[in-house]
């Protein structure tokens, strides 16, 4: 396996961390400074536990921004981790934004403020929750404390963001420029599964950094946490995401956003990696996170995970032929037997993913495909239905990425569903497309009316005027009253019609015979 390297990126840009004790608005400045919603805030204190980093451009530099947890006195077990993991950012950085309350100092934050004593140089003391005139005045008050810096913002409102770019500039020693540099592209990897799977194991192996933290408490991760690394020559950039339990199972609000966060995740990835628990098996919650990411038309590769807690000889492939039986939906998706804590199979991991990627990325031209409909055609022709045979009559891919065909077809209604899964099993096995989602869109085609159809000519002048004169010479004779037509007859009284008009002759010959005869009598 070719060794994993940190990507460049991180290392040569600089780093701003934000540092404060919980609740007192770092996440909200983190969202502020980046323009969006990236970290979770709550009015619950400790909600952020992991080092979350970005890239923001401070004056179009790219810098590494990086949120951090609350720092506490009381330290339990989790509030201990989280502590170590902030503290160990005012090393690294380049840059510290002390963040307190306006309301005042607590004894978090003079505890914390005797730990960044060593580095005052690099540290901007950072007065949050100044909303309006009134407030200013408390910030006098923090300029005794001996930090050359002091800025007063409101992260909520933006008020002060600029003071506190423009300090930070400084202390960086930046100019602003007109164009920013082009980021690095990157094959994008987002980690997904339920809680204790080894999601965030796997990231701090790919990362070769402690990046998210570990612990057996199921719900660790709750943010989306990032970092990069090089394989191959490629750029990674991996998302380490939170456990996704059932809706029945999630109370708190918190995590809550932490899900939506970690399905939100899938439409940022190229390929998503489904982490499941080996000794535990394939899960109902485990086929309702790869319907999430088959619906998105997302590559997938299947992980099984802590292969290094199996005993039993063959227990490995068992637990393959168990999971290909329960998701013959993914029967497409690779597989992959990993142990995260050991870094078994991690080369053999990534070159799966590249190659899911190579496929989402690929593209067949129209003839091939047409051609191959052809054969696959007359291999197998579509069933009957109401409104006789159906066709296929052409195809073109739409697009990669998520890989979509369109197929023309002479009746999309009711056509029929094991004919398209055909198509698909056709394109996966033909064309190259083996191991990612396939879509396939049916439209109508639509008959030329020119070709079957005699056109409507436009009339003629000639006929214009005809047809004008004509409709006058009717309302001349008619008066301009309305005239009734004809009784029409039909065609079966014509026996009955004939016998009234030799009845009406024959009372007529009579009548006139009988006039001759009164005529003589009389002598007239």
């Amino acid at each position: 396996m070719d060794e994993i390297k940190e990507t460049e990126d991180t290392q040569t840009i600089p780093t701003v961390a934000i540092i404060g004790r919980p609740n007192v608005g770092k996440s909200t400045l983190f969202n502020r400074l980046l323009g969006k919603r990236r970290a979770i805030t709550s009015p619950v204190a400790g909600v952020t536990r992991d080092t979350i980093s970005e890239r923001w451009l401070l004056g179009n530099h790219p810098v590494n921004l990086v949120d951090s947890g609350g720092v506490k006195v009381d330290r339990e077990e989790m509030d201990a981790l989280v502590a170590k993991r902030s503290l160990g950012l005012l090393d690294k950085a380049d840059a510290i934004l002390f963040m307190v309350d306006c309301a005042g100092m607590t004894a978090e934050d003079e505890e914390l403020m005797q730990t960044l004593r060593p580095y005052t140089d690099k540290v901007i003391l950072v007065v949050n929750k100044v909303d309006d005139e009134k407030h200013k005045d408390l910030v006098w008050d923090f300029y005794g404390y001996g930090y050359q810096r002091v800025v007063c913002i409101s992260s909520a409102h933006g008020i002060g963001i600029e003071d506190l770019e423009d300090t930070l500039m400084g202390i960086l020693n930046l100019t602003t420029v007109e164009n920013a540099p082009e980021s690095i592209p990157q094959l994008r990897l987002a980690i997904l599964g339920k809680p204790n799977t080894g999601k965030s194991t796997l990231t701090n192996l790919l990362v070769g950094s402690d990046l998210s933290l570990v612990s057996n408490i199921a719900g660790t991760t709750r943010d989306v946490v990032r970092g990069s690394f090089t394989y191959k020559g490629t750029e990674f950039s991996v998302m380490d995401t939170a456990g996704i339990r059932r809706k029945g199972k999630v109370e708190e609000d918190v995590e809550y956003y932490s899900v939506n966060r970690a399905i939100k995740s899938i439409d940022e990835a190229d390929v998503v990696l489904l982490m499941i628990d080996s000794l535990e098996g394939v899960t109902d919650q485990d086929k309702k996170i790869a319907a999430l990411v088959t619906r998105r038309g997302v590559g997938i590769v299947l992980v099984l995970n802590k292969i290094d807690l199996l005993t039993v000889k063959n227990q490995l492939q068992a637990i393959e032929d168990r999971t290909r039986f329960l998701f013959p939906v993914l029967g497409f998706a690779p597989l992959v037997a990993i142990s995260a804590k050991d870094g078994e199979n991690i080369g053999k991991l990534l070159d799966t993913v590249w190659e899911v990627h190579c496929e989402m990325q690929k593209r067949v031209d129209t003839s091939t495909l047409n051609a191959a409909v052809a054969r696959w055609g007359e291999k197998y022709q579509p069933p009957r239905g109401e409104l006789g045979h159906y066709k296929v009559y052409y195809g073109t891919q739409i697009s990669a990425s998520p890989v979509k065909f369109l197929f023309f077809v002479n009746h999309t209604k009711d056509f029929p569903p094991m004919y398209v899964q055909y198509l698909k099993n056709c394109i996966r096995k033909d064309l190259g497309f083996s191991m990612v989602p396939v879509e396939i869109d049916l439209r109508e085609r639509r008959r030329n009316p020119s070709l079957h159809d005699k056109p409507r000519q436009a009339p003629s002048l000639t006929a214009i005027k005809k047809n004008a004169a004509e409709k006058a010479a009717r309302a001349k004779r008619g008066g301009g009253r309305a005239v009734a037509k004809a009784r029409p007859v039909k065609p079966g009284n014509k026996a009955s019609y004939g016998k009234a008009i030799k009845r009406q002759s024959k009372i007529q010959k009579n009548a006139g015979q009988m006039r001759q005869h009164l005529q003589k009598k009389h002598g007239r």
